[in-house]
């Protein structure tokens, strides 16, 4: 599956860091996966919570991991999310952002595993 601008996860930023190794890379993706729903689950617990440092942390974690295999589009939306408290006006917003990237990520790792299936 080649990578684009477009596209959910750049995979010639995540075969910088895997050496280009299919099974790394795949398992890399599943690790991924399963952190970024936790953690947009976390969020969406605290949301309308006034525990703001939690939000943070949990965002900056996703903002992070995202980057870390090139979901970029993920990681901004989880950036965008860090910039304000999770009782801030925005916090819907900033969690159906989160949850259209990982779709978006999810959609992606499953094709990526699919192929590999192949």
């Amino acid at each position: 599956m080649p990578a684009t601008a477009t596209a959910p996860v750049a995979l010639d930023h995540l075969n910088r860091y895997t050496g280009g190794s299919r099974s790394l890379n795949e398992e890399v993706l599943r690790l991924f996966e399963g952190q970024c729903f936790a953690l947009v689950d976390q969020m969406q617990n605290l949301a309308g919570s006034e525990n703001a440092k939690a939000w943070h942390d949990v965002a900056h974690t996703l903002k992070g991991a995202s980057r870390g295999i090139g979901a970029f589009a993920l990681a901004d939306a989880a950036a965008a999310a860090e910039t304000h408290g999770p009782s801030a006006a925005a916090t819907q917003a900033a969690l159906a952002d989160l949850k259209d990237a990982a779709s978006a990520v999810h959609a992606f790792i499953l094709a990526f595993l699919e192929n590999a299936a192949e």
